[in-house]
C-alpha cells in the first residue's frame, strides 16, 4: 500500500506510473475525490467541534432562556457533527478500497514496459546440452517411465491436477529437501506454515483484492488456500515493531501452493501450468535502505540452487507493464527445458519496499528514542516446482528412455543415479 502522502503531493507521478504497469487511473481519481471532501469534512468537524467545546464553557454561566437556546443550538452542531462522521466513514472506505488496488512505485532502475516482450535479458548461464537425439518433452518422458498419472489426478480433483508416483513423487521430494537444505546454509531459518490463511493475511501482501479470482477462497470460514508460502510467511510478523539489530531476518519455507487460474493459457498439457504445485519459498525483512542490495542477494541465493542442479538458466529484469501488483524491482530466473525448446520461469525475486509492510503494519524502530518506521520486505522462489522438476527431467534425459538423477538430488534418493 502507498503512502497516501505521496498520492497527494504527486497525483500525476502516480498516475504516469499507472499508465507504466498498465493501470487505469480511476482508483486514483476515486482516491483524490473522496480524500478532498475528507478534508474539507475534516477541517468543517474539527471548527464544529471546537464551536461545541467553546460553548459548552460558556453555557454554566447562562440562565433560562438564553441558557436553554444554547443548548438547542449546540444539539444543532452535534447533529451536524454526527452527520459529518458518518460521512467521514462513507469517505475512508472508498479511499482505503482505492489505496488497496494502487500498484507498487516502480524502483528507479526498472525499465519501462508494456509487457514481457519489453523484459530485459540481464544475462544467461550455464551451456546447452546438445543432443545425439531428438529430445522429449517431460510429459512424454514421465509417461512412459510411469512416474505420472494425469488421469487419476482428474479423477480424483479434476482438470489441472495430477498424481506424481513412484520416481517421480521421490524425485520431487528430493528436490524440495535439497532446496530447504541450501537455502538452510545460506543462513534462511526454516519454518513450516498453515497453508490455510486468513483475509488479513492476503491483504497484507498484495493477493486481495487484486488476485482475488485467483485464489481458491473457502467461503464458509472467509479463508483462502496459499496461492505462494510469501504470504503466511510475511504475515507471521504483522503488526508487530522490531529493533535494528534483529534485523536482517531470512526465512524460507515448503508449503503447496494452490492457484485457479491454471487453464487460462495454451501451456496446459503436462505439469507446467497447473493448480496446486510445491515451492520453497525465500522471504527477507530488512532495513529500507538495504532492501535493493538484499536483492541481488536473494537472486544469487535461487540462482545456487539451479547452479547445483546444473541447468541452463536465464536472469530478466521485469518491465513496469510486467511486474507483479506489489513488487517495486523484481528478477525472473528461467529454466531452459530442451524438450519444448522454451524458458519456463521458475522464481520471480521482488523487492516490494514498504509496500507489504504498510498493509500488514510491519516497523521497526532504528534507535530506541526514534519513531518506529516500516521495514522492507523482499520474496524470491527458491525454487517453484514443477517447473523444476520438468527443466531436471528434459535436460538429463537419455536416448534410452531414461533420466540420469542430478548428482546433488542423490543422496536424496539413497544414491540412485538413473530413473528407468
Amino acid at each position: 500500500m502507498l503512502d497516501v502522502n505521496i498520492i497527494r503531493q504527486d497525483p500525476e507521478m502516480i498516475r504516469q506510473m499507472l499508465k507504466n504497469r498498465n493501470y487505469t487511473d480511476d482508483k486514483l481519481n476515486s482516491f483524490l475525490n473522496a480524500d478532498k471532501e475528507w478534508r474539507i469534512l475534516t477541517d468543517k468537524g474539527n471548527a464544529l467541534r471546537k464551536k461545541r467545546n467553546d460553548f459548552s464553557q460558556l453555557i454554566s454561566g447562562l440562565k433560562g432562556d438564553e441558557k436553554k437556546k444554547a443548548i438547542d443550538e449546540m444539539r444543532l452542531v452535534s447533529d451536524e457533527i454526527n452527520n459529518i462522521d458518518l460521512k467521514l466513514t462513507e469517505l475512508d472506505d472508498i479511499r482505503n478500497e482505492c489505496v488497496l488496488n494502487i500498484p507498487n512505485i516502480p524502483h528507479a532502475s526498472v525499465p519501462t514496459g508494456k509487457d514481457a516482450d519489453d523484459n530485459l535479458i540481464v544475462g544467461e548461464y550455464g551451456k546447452k546440452r546438445k543432443f545425439d537425439f531428438e529430445p522429449k518433452e517431460h510429459f512424454d518422458i514421465m509417461e512412459s517411465l510411469d512416474i505420472v498419472d494425469f488421469e487419476r489426478g482428474v479423477k480424483i480433483s479434476g482438470s489441472g491436477f495430477y498424481v506424481l508416483k513412484g520416481d517421480g513423487a521421490r524425485l520431487e521430494r528430493a528436490l524440495i529437501n535439497y532446496m530447504l537444505d541450501v537455502h538452510r546454509i545460506q543462513g534462511y531459518k526454516e519454518i513450516f506454515t498453515p497453508a490455510v490463511i486468513n483475509r488479513n493475511a492476503v491483504i497484507g501482501t498484495g493477493q486481495y483484492p487484486n488476485l482475488k479470482d485467483d485464489m481458491y477462497w473457502l467461503e464458509r470460514d472467509d479463508m483462502w488456500l496459499n496461492p505462494t508460502a510469501e504470504v503466511p510467511v510475511t504475515n507471521l510478523h504483522r503488526e508487530e515493531i522490531f529493533d535494528r539489530n534483529e534485523l536482517p531476518i531470512s526465512y524460507t519455507a515448503y508449503l503447496p501452493s494452490f492457484r485457479r487460474e491454471a487453464g487460462k493459457r495454451s501451456d496446459t498439457r503436462g505439469i507446467v501450468r497447473v493448480h496446486q504445485f510445491n515451492k520453497v519459498e525465500m522471504v527477507k525483512f530488512v532495513e529500507p535502505e538495504y532492501s535493493i542490495d538484499m536483492l541481488d542477494e536473494l537472486r544469487d541465493n535461487a540462482e545456487d540452487v539451479i547452479r547445483g542442479l546444473e541447468l541452463p538458466y536465464r536472469v530478466l529484469l521485469l518491465c513496469t507493464g510486467d511486474m507483479s501488483f506489489a513488487a517495486s524491482k523484481c528478477f525472473d530466473l528461467e529454466l531452459y527445458a530442451p524438450g519444448g525448446n522454451r524458458w519456463l520461469e521458475a522464481s520471480s525475486c521482488s523487492c516490494f519496499t514498504d509496500f507489504q509492510a504498510r498493509r500488514a503494519h510491519i516497523k521497526y524502530r532504528p534507535e530506541p528514542h526514534l519513531k518506529s518506521e516500516f521495514i522492507h520486505t523482499l520474496n524470491g522462489s527458491g525454487l517453484a516446482l514443477p517447473r523444476t522438476m520438468v527443466a531436471v527431467l528434459e535436460n538429463y534425459q537419455n536416448k534410452d528412455g531414461t533420466v540420469t538423477i542430478p548428482k546433488v538430488l542423490r543422496k536424496y534418493m539413497q544414491d540412485q543415479e538413473i530413473i528407468g
